[in-house]
């Protein structure tokens, strides 16, 4: 436990005592409140210490397991739904997307509420979810699947309101947070792993593309039919 508490020391520290750095040094501007910053430093620590540790123990184990037993199912359809699912909830959870719908309601003054793009984005990673489920359990190559995901997506950014064209990409960005990723990679990995001649290596990985891929183009729909 010592050993993984230094490893997020390491990683935290020189972002902090780099900003430190660079606002006592290069911009030469004292520091507000000194004993607040040490105190949310800790915390900060200790959180981010405590959640990577509850992931590692909790959230993946737990998708691997759910992965690789999705074949006990033997039905590829409702497979692919429970994908679609699993995506759909675990979007609904990211803290980051959270954050990122509020302030584009408080910036598009309600045009576009929170709740609205929240949910075009949990289908949107729903669906690129449920592909992925389709892409392993057929063993289809991911550019098969990719490069018209990436075509369309294109050619509605073309067409979509220029408002919501870096919404739906920051969208798509922030569903790759610290609670989507571990179960999703996970899932999929697991399932992989059990399926015949499936190589993980090859069939496991390019679900956090699609997924996000799958997000910018239900935000990018979402675009044209409001008419953001």
């Amino acid at each position: 436990m010592f050993k993984d508490l230094l490893g997020t020391l390491k990683s935290l520290g020189p972002i902090v005592f780099g900003l430190l750095f660079f606002q006592l040094i290069v911009l030469k501007s004292p520091v507000e409140k000194p004993s607040s910053l040490l105190g949310g430093y800790f915390l900060s620590l200790v959180g981010l210490f405590l959640f990577l540790k509850g992931i590692s123990l909790c959230l993946i184990p737990l998708g691997e397991s759910v992965g690789s037993n999705l074949v006990v199912i033997d039905n590829k359809f409702l497979t692919i739904v429970i994908g679609f699912l699993i995506g759909y909830l675990s979007t609904l959870a990211e803290p980051a997307l959270q954050a990122l719908a509020m302030e584009v309601e408080e910036i598009s003054i309600g045009v576009l509420p929170k709740k609205l793009l929240i949910q075009a984005v949990a289908i949107g990673f729903g669906l690129g979810m449920a592909l992925g489920i389709f892409k392993i359990l057929y063993q289809i190559p991911s550019t098969t699947v990719i490069i018209p995901l990436l075509i369309i997506t294109i050619i509605l950014a073309y067409f979509a309101p220029k408002a919501i064209v870096g919404i739906a990409f920051d969208s798509a960005s922030a569903t790759t947070g610290p609670v989507n990723i571990p179960i999703n990679m996970a899932v999929a990995i697991g399932l992989s792993k059990v399926i015949a001649a499936s190589d993980p290596l090859l069939n496991g990985f390019g679900l956090v593309g699609l997924t996000s891929l799958g997000s910018a183009i239900t935000v990018l729909i979402l675009g044209l039919l409001i008419g953001m």
